[in-house]
């Protein structure tokens, strides 16, 4: 039989139907068998963990068959209880796959302590930024007779002065006491001495 004829013949039309089913069949049994080893359709939604402790948060996540893993701890942050949740990777509300793990990050226990940073002789436009910076924040601002204009002229903490190199907390607030740009008191009198204003009477 030529190769013509046997192409046209009913054998070898069986044969490729045949072999387009077992292809089809495989195809079908392949995808079903990825949907079931990637629990396609069958998600979870990722829980709000935040300020959640590490027990809770181990808990209620066993019930959903997803895990956790602890990354660090954050600075404190006194919106949220101690070693609760501050952080989470995904995010509440995401669909993940079963046995997924959820990246956590947690509140410290307390303030750090920072050093004071110099700010005197330094102006509060630079003064401001610093502090935040360090994780300060900014207190009360008290002006005072001196020439040099929102020049920082001390530091206080809890009525107190402080100086550069004191350790405090961080978030504690940093009173700034600032010139006004004004010349003092005490520049004033030495002015009126050396030019007196008042007319010396005449000698006879």
């Amino acid at each position: 039989m030529s190769l013509r004829k046997y192409l046209s013949s009913r054998v070898f039309l069986i044969q490729v139907f045949l072999a387009v089913l077992i292809i089809a069949v495989l195809g079908y049994l392949f995808m079903h068998w990825l949907t079931f080893t990637t629990d396609h359709g069958n998600e979870i939604t990722v829980p709000n963990l935040s300020k959640l402790t590490e027990e809770q948060v181990e808990e209620k996540l066993d019930d959903l068959d997803l895990s956790y893993v602890l990354l660090d701890s954050l600075d404190y942050k006194s919106d949220y209880p101690k070693y609760s949740v501050v952080q989470q990777d995904p995010l509440p509300g995401e669909k993940v796959k079963v046995g997924r793990k959820v990246y956590i990050k947690i509140n410290s226990s307390g303030f750090s302590s920072v050093k004071v940073p110099d700010l005197i002789e330094k102006t509060y436009r630079e003064a401001s930024p610093t502090l935040r910076a360090l994780g300060l924040e900014e207190g009360t601002i008290t002006y005072v007779p001196n020439l040099g204009k929102d020049m920082v002229l001390e530091m206080r903490y809890k009525g107190r002065n402080i100086k550069a190199g004191d350790k405090v907390l961080k978030s504690s607030k940093i009173d700034l006491v600032l010139g006004d740009g004004k010349m003092s008191y005490e520049e004033e009198i030495k002015t009126d001495t050396i030019n007196p204003t008042e007319e010396m009477p005449n000698e006879q």
